[in-house]
């Protein structure tokens, strides 16, 4: 193969270093806001658009011992953690009985799950308030954990429809030879088997519960003590003065949980999403 003449070579890394500046540049502004002293999210400083030329942390003490924060931290591990343990029983069920049994409406329920996947949520929102309205969950943590469950079965479901069948079904089966029932082999043998999947599917459950803003405005609209983090911060930047750098320094926290999980996911990831997504 011909190789690149230099400067194609430095286009090229000219290129990747303008892509990079473009993707980390936003996150570094916030950076720059959280530590700004006051609420400004400018500084007429050109030189102070892209270093801090005064650092303070008081943004970040004011949110976490003077602002609600903890509630509101509380408040969204709650439901983020809910949402993940329901999406993943849920959908690891409902997976493998799509993969390893043929019964009657298997393929019109695949079918279906697609054509649910092609809309967005936000739709159903009307429906999906009433039905929790008439369940007697409406304005509470557990009909938002309901909804946020309900939205990510189909992709989940999918997902580790197709990992399960990238699994030999010969390992279950001489799994049963030797003395296992099928609930056995599941949990002992396909399980194990299917942690990348089964990472993927908690950090997908994990992300729907925690960075939802519409659906948890509207289902917990005027109950202030059961806010998320999402609709709390997003008060803060509604205001007429909005706090900007209040703002900025809870955007950053919010981010840490998020990070921490991913970090320890990551190995299990690319496995979980490529395999998942090669067979259907």
């Amino acid at each position: 193969m011909k190789k690149p003449s230099p400067l194609v070579q430095i286009l090229f890394y000219v290129v990747l270093v303008v892509a990079v500046i473009f993707a980390v540049y936003p996150v570094w502004f916030t950076v720059l806001a959280s530590v700004r002293p006051g609420q400004q999210l400018y500084t007429l400083n050109l030189a102070g658009m892209f270093v801090p030329t005064e650092i303070t942390l008081e943004n970040f003490r004011t949110m976490l011992f003077v602002k609600d924060f903890p509630i509101w931290l509380k408040n969204s591990l709650f439901v983020a953690g809910l949402t993940t343990i329901a999406c993943v029983a849920l959908s690891t069920s409902g997976a493998f009985a799509f993969s390893r049994f043929d019964f009657v409406g298997r393929e019109a329920g695949l079918i279906l799950f697609l054509a649910i996947q092609a809309f967005p949520g936000v739709l159903a929102l009307v429906p999906i308030a009433l039905i929790l309205y008439r369940l007697g969950l409406y304005g509470s943590h557990w009909g938002l954990i309901v909804a946020y469950s309900t939205g990510t079965l189909v992709f989940c479901t999918w997902n580790l429809k197709g990992y399960f069948d990238t699994i030999p079904i010969d390992l279950e089966e001489s799994g049963m030879i030797d003395g296992c029932g099928p609930i056995q082999s599941f949990l002992r043998i396909a399980l194990p088997l299917s942690r990348p999947a089964l990472a993927t599917t908690a950090l997908f459950g994990f992300l729907a519960g925690w960075n939802e803003y519409v659906m948890a405005s509207v289902l917990l609209a005027g109950k202030q003590k059961l806010y998320t983090l999402p609709i709390s911060l997003a008060s803060l930047a509604n205001d007429t003065q909005p706090l900007w750098g209040e703002y900025a320094a809870g955007a950053l926290l919010v981010s840490i949980p998020v990070m921490i999980l991913f970090l320890w996911l990551q190995k299990y990831l690319e496995s979980g999403l490529t395999l998942g997504g090669v067979k259907g």
